[in-house]
């Protein structure tokens, strides 16, 4: 039986990481970084959802997933928290080389670098990190025993990899000593991985939280508790956890250096914020993080609202209640708190999509899709975005958000069926095969548990009512949605997509029919003639001949209808004054370490 010999660790209802405190490394020690008094500086935070089902990275594929395991895990890559839209490198001493085109890559580990300090190691003293660590961590998203979630990332990619996933497990223990031929070391410090052919994307996958690294030994010791037990090298250490309510660590003594980003890298706005005053100092600055989640938005306003939290996404239930709806400027209430704003444009891509392996919802035929596309065409996006967004969000076409090539001019593009269209709804809806509604059973749409989606399903409801479709929302906590979802049991389903990088391929990988469910592909949209375009991209460079296979693809999907959609949001947060060097950032979670605290100004 695999595994069969792993060490089993009990888990409780509040969850400690094992951290053996005392033990520190030669020349290693963070000291952290106490206030004048030298109290502990201590930072409180929302986690806007019930959180994350799993303190294991390859288990991860939620935004919450990644906000709790970037503060105890860390990548190869990493976005810059002075420019998000950058990369630089995190656990790599400098910037990987490539001589041959991007087929071969050579990568050289950052010195100084230790897993936390742990009963899994001998003594309970973290060791430094090496190549070994890389390309483990690197093969447990091909175990299936971690059900492959996020195989899709590496699927195809490096030469060998796909070979070595299916051979062992196909074996009676997944062997992790056995070679990749596309894993190359060089020493401890340096490797290089080849792949089967130059991809575009593979620099960002490195950054992605699902491929951090982590201790073979941890995972070993803690077995299937791994989740509940994270090791890593990142900035915190686990101290608690209750799912579903609450998450705290303590700064990692012997977190490696890693310092402020220095006074040039910050924009004019940002150095007028005040952004730039911790140039080049040492992080993390605080000694502790205190993380609630908040499935429902109110109590999180209040609490923000209290000066309990340091910052918190504006919901748009209170937007009014701390902008202006004209200008878009803080109230006049909120600047006398000494209460300061962020806003940014996501890469976002909010959808309700079908199953299409579901019996009613699913399917190619003329009659199946002319089903999906009557139901596009009585929803109407613009009045849901005027009346839950205050018109704020952009409605488009197509699964590529604005800002990226591939999205249709103006947002618009011939091939969608974008609502409202009555008398087209209905006329596609008799050639589906239920003239009037007449035969057509509810449509059972899951969706996470809140207010606002609450509200929001009642109109999408009252919406199809004008075609006589009846409409059955399933509310659930995200984390139990997500599991339906990748288990594909919800026909129908709403959230929103973030786009791991600032590439239309990612948005189109959410349809590329490998990638079905558990992986990205929550659709389960397969289409021969768009799986063979989404392998060719994946080797090409920005240009317009791949800008036009991205329209391609992208109208192929539109024809089909797998979801209804598209919105994109202006993120606007509201920062509290006792929170320094505070720059929201939805493109990667790794930023918190940056983040300071005045007591002074609660």
């Amino acid at each position: 039986m695999r595994n069969a010999a792993r060490r089993m660790v009990g888990v409780l209802a509040v969850v400690g990481a094992g951290w053996m405190g005392g033990v520190a490394h030669a020349g290693a020690v963070f000291e952290g970084a106490k206030d004048e008094a030298g109290a502990m500086k201590v930072l409180q935070l929302p986690i806007r959802t019930d959180g994350p089902k799993s303190l294991d990275p390859v288990k991860g594929s939620t935004t919450y997933d990644n906000m709790a395991c970037a503060q105890f895990y860390e990548t190869l890559m990493t976005n810059s928290y002075a420019d998000p839209m950058s990369f630089e490198p995190l656990l790599l001493a400098e910037q990987p080389v490539s001589e041959d085109g991007g087929l071969t890559w050579r990568f050289k580990l950052k010195d100084g670098v230790y897993f936390h300090d742990n009963a899994c190691f001998p003594n309970g003293e973290g060791r430094e990190i090496r190549t070994e660590d890389v390309f483990y961590s690197l093969k447990r998203l091909a175990d299936d025993q971690y059900e492959l979630e996020n195989w899709w990332l590496l699927k195809d990619t490096i030469k060998g990899f796909d070979e070595y996933k299916d051979e062992q497990n196909k074996a009676a223990e997944f062997d992790y000593d056995a070679p990749v031929s596309g894993f190359r070391k060089i020493n401890d410090k340096e490797f290089e991985i080849e792949l089967k052919q130059p991809v575009y994307r593979f620099l960002y996958i490195l950054g992605m939280f699902q491929t951090s690294v982590v201790p073979r030994e941890a995972v070993e010791y803690y077995g299937e508790d791994f989740g509940f037990n994270p090791v890593g090298t990142g900035p915190f250490i686990l101290d608690s956890w209750v799912p579903k309510q609450s998450l705290t660590a303590n700064v990692n003594p012997n977190y490696h250096p890693v310092f402020y980003p220095g006074r040039d890298e910050w924009t004019r706005e940002d150095r007028r914020n005040r952004l730039h005053r911790a140039a080049g100092e040492r992080v993390p600055f605080v000694d502790r993080i205190e993380f609630t989640m908040f499935p429902e938005d109110q109590p999180m306003w209040l609490q923000f609202s209290l000066g309990q939290l340091g910052y918190s996404q504006v919901p748009e239930d209170y937007f009014l209640e701390a902008f202006d709806k004209a200008s878009l400027e803080l109230k006049e209430e909120m600047l006398e708190k000494g209460v300061r704003a962020q806003s940014n444009r996501l890469l976002d891509f909010i959808f309700r999509g079908f199953n299409m392996e579901d019996e009613l919802l699913g399917g190619y035929s003329e009659e199946k899709k002319a089903l999906r596309q009557a139901i596009a065409l009585a929803i109407d996006l613009e009045e849901i975005n005027q009346t839950f967004y205050n018109g704020r969000t952009i409605v488009y076409d197509g699964p590529i958000p604005p800002g990226l090539r591939g999205h249709p001019e103006d947002g618009r593009s011939e091939a969608a069926y974008r609502g409202p269209n009555l008398p087209l709804a209905r006329q596609k809806l008799a050639q589906a095969g239920y003239p009037n509604g007449e035969g057509l059973p509810a449509i059972r749409f899951y969706t996470s548990q809140t207010t606002l989606n609450v509200e929001m399903a009642e109109m999408v409801k009252r919406q199809l009512e004008k075609i006589n479709v009846r409409f059955e929302a399933i509310f659930m906590d995200f984390s139990s949605l997500i599991e339906a979802i990748n288990k594909k049991k919800a026909p129908m389903f709403g959230f929103a997509w973030a786009s791991d990088y600032p590439d239309g391929e990612n948005n189109l990988a959410l349809f590329y029919g490998p990638n079905e469910s558990p992986g990205s592909n929550h659709f389960n949209y397969k289409r021969d003639g768009f799986d063979e375009m989404y392998e060719r991209i994946l080797t090409m460079g920005p240009s317009e001949e791949r800008d036009a296979i991205y329209e391609e693809m992208r109208d192929m999907v539109l024809e089909d209808v797998p979801y209804v959609g598209s919105q994109a949001r202006q993120r606007f947060y509201v920062i509290n004054p006792w929170l320094i060097n505070c720059k929201p950032t939805e493109r990667y979670y790794g930023w918190f370490k940056y983040l300071d605290v005045d007591d002074s100004k609660r």
